[in-house]
């Protein structure tokens, strides 16, 4: 397996990892799948600002990392939020891992202060992982969320970078 920047035509690789979240899992926090043009123009703003990196394994996409923006405004602008996600039947190989570790080093490389987690608080392998790296939680936000009828908390989860 080698981790990569990821380019534009891994999205529909992307798409469908992000889609298999969606419609199976309280990672994301939507239950809406992103359609392919929505994949497109999310996808176009992490490789215009190089934070977008794919693992691949076999020549399949098996994973995916992004890090953007927690925050729209100009005070935030040295904090960071990621997001690592890995494809079905490939949890517990080392592809979160090892797609952590680059989305780290590319964000303190750039110039990064600080990085957020934002984590569904039963998604305990999500958790290890970040502690894994450093992180560290600051909070839990109760029932912020909601999906497939229930209502989730939310983990804060911070790593100086």
């Amino acid at each position: 397996m080698a981790v990569r920047p990821a380019r534009a035509d891994d999205g529909a690789a992307i798409l469908a990892i992000r889609n298999h979240a969606i419609e199976h899992s309280t990672a994301l926090w939507t239950e809406t799948p992103q359609t392919p043009a929505e994949g497109v123009l999310w996808l176009a703003a992490h490789l215009e600002r190089g934070s977008a990196f794919v693992a691949e394994a076999g020549g399949e996409v098996v994973g995916f990392a992004v890090y953007g923006p927690w925050r729209q405004y100009d005070g935030y602008r040295h904090t960071v939020e990621n997001s690592v996600y890995v494809r079905e039947g490939r949890h517990g190989l080392g592809v979160g891992s090892a797609l952590m570790a680059v989305l780290v080093d590319a964000a303190r490389a750039a110039g990064h202060h600080v990085m957020i987690a934002g984590i569904e608080s039963g998604n305990e392998a999500s958790v290890r992982l970040h502690e894994r790296f450093g992180f560290r939680v600051v909070g839990v936000i109760p029932e912020v969320g909601t999906k497939f009828g229930r209502w989730l908390d939310l983990t804060l989860m911070r790593l100086s970078l």
